[in-house]
């Protein structure tokens, strides 16, 4: 095995799931354990008017995220998985984490909820 920028790039992919995992399930705990509302919905530093009422959202979407990556993570330490099948699911996890929780910020700072309860 030639070390070269594509196992580099693969170690910094594999590396980088430990700490993302990490935080994405903290954030559902911190949600559903600690009742801590001051990272959903946050959009340009704010948090919405009612983040109680996007929390479940902004939890289940770490939670599944976070799952996913911990189980791929022990997927590829176990030997299940060749490269691309699990660089596959972890970026589309992430990027579907990222796009999941864009959607519900800008959703829960709509101008059209301003007016309801």
């Amino acid at each position: 095995m030639v070390f070269d920028i594509s196992v580099a790039m693969t170690w910094i992919l594999f590396l980088a799931l430990f700490p993302i995992s990490f935080v994405w399930l903290r954030r559902a705990w911190r949600i559903v354990v600690n009742r801590d509302f001051s990272e959903v919905g946050i959009k340009r530093g704010e948090a919405p008017a009612n983040p109680e009422k996007f929390a479940p959202y902004e939890m289940a979407i770490n939670l599944v995220a976070g799952v996913i990556i911990v189980c791929v993570i022990v997927a590829v330490l176990a030997g299940y998985w060749e490269y691309s099948t699990w660089s596959a699911i972890a970026g589309s996890t992430i990027w579907c984490k990222f796009i999941a929780s864009f959607a519900l910020s800008r959703h829960a700072h709509a101008s059209w909820l301003k007016g309801k309860a």
